[in-house]
């Protein structure tokens, strides 16, 4: 039986046997599970986790910068420090595990890109 794609992808591990590690670099992917030697070269996530963290944090973020102003009214400059340190974080916390979810729902799915021959 396969592991969810979701948990195998957010703990950055291979699709198939949910052992082997998915990354050899910060986002760059082995060519092949060093469990199981399931082939990783075809995998690509595209732009899909740049576009699903913007949603995600832009609804996270949004909010609460509307809270803490209206709530606190704080300077212009505590917005100006704080929101992007917070968007940069999450961005570059969540990129990694958003790409290894693509990952692992694309070799679930086993979507491929169509060749026309």
């Amino acid at each position: 039986m396969l592991p969810s794609p979701v948990l195998t992808g957010l703990a950055c591990r291979c699709p198939r046997c949910g052992q082997g590690r998915l990354f050899r670099g910060v986002l760059s992917l082995n060519e092949t599970c060093p469990q199981c030697g399931a082939d990783l070269k075809s995998a690509d996530s595209g732009d899909g986790p740049a576009v699903f963290i913007i949603m995600i944090l832009g609804a996270i973020v949004a909010p609460l910068a509307i809270w803490l102003e209206f709530a606190l009214e704080p300077p212009i400059w505590v917005h100006i420090l704080l929101w992007p340190v917070v968007v940069l974080g999450g961005a570059i916390g969540l990129l990694r595990p958003m790409k290894g979810v693509l990952i692992a729902l694309q070799f679930h799915h086993q979507a491929a890109e169509h060749r026309n021959e």
